[in-house]
């Protein structure tokens, strides 16, 4: 996003009377007349120079200043995507780009367009190509919401250049947008904002014209709230300075009756809300109060069926395997904060019990188990505590794949066609005929051997002496490989 964020739109509506009273606390002196446009979409930015982030799309001769017209070589503009998460300045960048001359911008959401709206774009474009010798840019919201029939409706514009696409997701171009139209187009990757990029932001908006126009003051403490819970979302820490500026206006506007109550009229100095020494006379100061009020739950970036969802369990499960065990809990809070299934979560636990720890603990498991029929019985959000104590063992416990190695490498085997017949005297004996065809002869019971270990061959032939299991040198697996070497020195008559 960007330093101002959206388009000017300072002017009065045609329907706002200059001389009515507006809502909110009265105007102060030359205060200027702002619409009703959220401060977000006041603030968005008219030119690729004004954009605060991204400076790894805006060299000289990207793309997209070619798109914006600000560059001109030998190539013509592409059709992009661009793919980042909310509040980075995917729109933002469409409505620049929109500004270049000769181009003629057309805006669909897929939410609510269909495959008659794009070809009807499509029809228009080519006549304002060849008649006009205008170019049309297609920005394309939430493509990924688009179904491959209506995707498929793209492609021709985008491969005869009727339309440049400036098209913007949220989720993997990868899994969400057909392969014609990833080889057509340029995918642009946006990256979460900078906590400094957004201060800028927050300090612009404030004193800008097109913002707040300097009719508040953000302290400290509020700003820093408010970068500390924006989670790099530009529109969201615009939106929530509005909120508290609103909420710092309100409480200036009171009257000191209401303000005080009956119960705190006659209160002490020290009681009463504070002051700024060096705020302006009459000028609302935005407390961490006001702040607090307009923002008080950190923004999570998590997509229960997108990237968001893969990349945090995954960097949970490695981090249970890596016995980081901080940075664990840190992932099983984002997950839960995020609203994530706490089923699914158990789930993964259990899988981790038994892949990434195995017989090094073998209570790993057990512990994994009871934390799943624990939030199945309580819910949440009781159920993050049993959680978090299953995450604290499997974390803390030795490690070991060993199990886990073993059944992978004899499935292999017996994929590649290493499962020959089962030996004579291990198999069932106990239907009719079965002694005649030789089955059980010979067999010896475990329970009849004095050391109760038998020596006989148990694998197929092509098989005799194939370790599989290889126990680790690691909580109880050292014991385990001791008794292991002992056991298959007897079964293998060693």
């Amino acid at each position: 996003m960007t330093g101002s964020l959206f388009d000017d739109l300072d002017a009065p509506g045609p329907d706002c009377d200059p001389g009515a009273p507006r809502g909110g606390p009265p105007s102060r002196p030359g205060r200027s007349r702002r619409g009703r446009s959220p401060l977000a979409v006041r603030m968005r930015p008219r030119t690729l120079d004004e954009i605060v982030g991204q400076q790894h799309l805006l060299r000289p001769g990207s793309p997209l200043r070619v798109l914006a017209g600000e560059d001109r070589g030998p190539a013509g503009p592409s059709s992009i995507i661009l793919w980042g998460p909310p509040g980075t300045g995917k729109t933002t960048l469409a409505h620049v780009i929109a500004r270049g001359v000769s181009r003629k911008f057309v805006e669909l959401s897929a939410i609510t367009a269909g495959v008659k709206d794009v070809r009807k774009v499509m029809d228009e474009a080519l006549t304002d190509r060849d008649l006009h010798g205008r170019t049309t840019v297609l920005f394309l919201d939430e493509i990924h919401r688009f179904t491959k029939a209506q995707q498929d409706a793209l492609l021709p514009g985008v491969e005869n250049q009727w339309v440049v696409l400036v098209a913007a997701t949220t989720e993997n171009p990868s899994f969400s947008v057909i392969s014609p139209l990833l080889s057509r187009s340029l995918l642009l990757t946006l990256q979460p904002l900078q906590r400094a990029d957004i201060a800028g932001l927050l300090d612009r908006a404030v004193v800008d014209p097109r913002g707040l126009n300097g009719e508040v003051e953000l302290s400290a403490p509020a700003r820093e709230h408010l970068l500390d819970l924006c989670g790099g979302d530009a529109r969201k820490a615009l939106t929530s300075l509005e909120a508290a500026a609103g909420a710092a206006f309100s409480e200036r506007t009171r009257a000191p009756e209401e303000d005080q109550g009956p119960e705190t009229a006659g209160a002490p100095e020290d009681d009463r809300a504070p002051e700024r020494e060096d705020a302006a006379p009459g000028v609302p100061v935005i407390t961490r109060e006001h702040a607090e009020e307009a923002l008080d739950r950190a923004a999570v970036r998590y997509d229960k069926n997108g990237d968001q969802h893969y990349d945090v369990v995954s960097a949970f499960i490695k981090s249970i395997r890596g016995s980081d065990v901080d940075a664990a809990m840190h992932y099983l809070a984002r997950m839960l904060e995020a609203g994530e299934d706490p089923r699914f979560i158990a789930r993964r636990l259990i899988i981790s019990a038994s892949e990434d720890i195995g017989t090094a603990d073998p209570t790993a498991l057990q512990t994994a188990v009871a934390a799943a029929d624990a939030v199945q019985l309580i819910g949440m959000p009781e159920g993050r505590i049993p959680l978090a104590q299953a995450v604290a063992h499997l974390a803390t416990a030795p490690k070991s794949n060993a199990a886990y190695t073993a059944i992978n490498e004899a499935i292999a085997d017996v994929r590649a066609g290493r499962a020959g017949p089962v030996p004579p005297h291990l198999r069932d004996a106990h239907y009719p005929g079965a002694g005649q065809l030789g089955h059980g002869r010979d067999y010896v019971s475990s329970h009849d051997e004095p050391t109760g270990v038998a020596a006989q061959q148990y694998p197929p032939d092509e098989l005799v002496g194939t370790d599989y299991y290889r126990p680790v040198d690691r909580g109880r697996e050292r014991q385990i490989g001791q008794q292991l070497e002992l056991l298959r020195g007897i079964v293998r008559g060693r």
